[in-house]
């Protein structure tokens, strides 16, 4: 085979099979066949009614947006720069820049830096800052240490190859600052609170323990009755607390249960044989107990306001007898059923004092002063109709019966 022969016949094909579909594509060179034109391509329609939605939800969101930026207010006093210290809370951090903590996502998720504005470590340096006007948090992570290594050069011997490779800051979640004081609620989210007269009723309960004792504590052994699920051998020992009555309707939606301890079923049978394995206070005769509540404890709470109106009153008062302060616990009288979730915030409002106005020339008497804000309560858990809530701050003593009431 001429292989020059061949090539030539190929490229003289490919040359007039080019030059043809060249003069195909050129209109100018032939004219049209009206048959073959093509038809006006159909107009899509254009669903107005669900474009206006968008743009409205869109004119929503940015309204919305922009109310929560004009209703942040910085502290006069407030630092330049914090550097974030072993044992701060996010809470405590924002306090020190915002009137109102609970708007630290709004000035946080807007720097790129922060990534999840729940998320700083001990050493990181938060700095305040202004961008168009509006007030932002930058965060610089703490450097790490590095050496510089420094080389001599020796004549006639080769220099050493060091081999550098990136470094990134490794550290766990829970080295992470946490939002509130976990420890002040630890035992309310991994206990049961609220029992019915129901639970209350068929609970298993303590009938003796060893040596007669009256009141127990850790590692004492204790006698059971009432039926219990034999597949289980940890219990929650508690004590029913105050029957939780609302003030309003005077339903009863439950009663307190008062953690004491923890108990380790030994032997089944009637009465059991246990041992109590931990107590946080006395263990009568007659307390109750409780399968433990085996779901996770978690330290990380996003403190927000409610998107609706609430109005309540607190119930009952954990472990006080007259007043409470922050970091104590209050239960109140609104729920899941209400719109309340965990993070959400509430204030506190001690009633008017009652005063005789003497001087008015038309209606003297008794006149009952506006109530007052004493504090801010977060909710951390609820039930269906009643919510557990830790006092974050307190201006006055906060007392049974006061009103809670979505922060304005």
């Amino acid at each position: 085979m001429n292989t020059p022969t061949f090539v030539t016949k190929y490229l003289i094909v490919t040359f007039l099979l080019a030059a043809g579909v060249s003069a195909c594509s050129f209109p100018g060179k032939r004219k049209p066949d009206p048959s073959l034109a093509e038809a006006p391509a159909p107009t899509e329609e254009i669903d107005t009614q669900a474009t206006e939605k968008q743009a409205e939800s869109a004119a929503a969101q940015t309204d919305d947006s922009e109310q929560k930026l004009s209703a942040i207010r910085i502290k006069t006093n407030h630092p330049r720069q914090y550097t974030v210290k072993k044992g701060d809370t996010l809470w405590d951090i924002s306090s020190q820049f915002l009137r109102d903590p609970w708007f630290w996502p709004e000035i946080w998720h807007k720097n790129r830096q922060v990534e999840n504005p729940h998320l700083i470590y001990p050493g990181d340096v938060l700095t305040l800052v202004y961008v168009n006007g509006q007030p932002q948090i930058e965060v610089n992570e703490q450097k790490a240490t590095h050496t510089t290594a420094t080389t001599t050069v020796t004549p006639g011997k080769p220099l050493r190859t060091v081999k550098l490779s990136p470094k990134i800051r490794k550290q766990g979640l829970d080295a992470s600052v946490v939002t509130i004081p976990g420890d002040a609620i630890r035992q309310f989210l991994s206990r049961p609170r609220v029992v019915t007269k129901e639970e209350l009723d068929s609970a298993p309960y303590i009938l003796a323990s060893d040596d007669n004792h009256l009141i127990m504590g850790q590692d004492n052994t204790i006698y059971v009755r009432g039926e219990m699920d034999k597949e289980r051998v940890r219990f929650t020992v508690f004590r029913p607390g105050d029957e939780l009555v609302d003030p309003e309707t005077e339903e009863v939606f439950g009663y307190e249960a008062i953690y004491a301890g923890e108990a380790h079923i030994k032997e089944y049978g009637d009465p059991a044989i246990g041992r109590l394995t931990s107590t946080e206070r006395e263990v009568l005769i007659g307390d109750r107990l409780l399968p433990v509540d085996k779901s996770k404890i978690n330290n990380l709470y996003y403190p927000r306001t409610p998107d609706r109106d609430i109005k309540g009153q607190v119930i009952s008062l954990f472990d006080a007898l007259f007043g409470i302060a922050k970091f104590q616990i209050a239960v109140i009288n609104r729920g899941s059923r209400d719109g309340l979730e965990v993070g959400h915030l509430l204030e506190t409002l001690s009633a008017g004092d009652t005063v005789r106005d003497s001087f008015s020339l038309k209606e003297r008497g008794n006149i009952t002063l506006p109530d007052k804000r004493s504090g801010l309560m977060m909710v951390f858990r609820t039930f269906d109709k009643v919510s557990y809530g830790l006092i974050l701050e307190s201006t006055l003593v906060i007392n049974n019966h006061d009103v809670v009431v979505t922060p304005k």
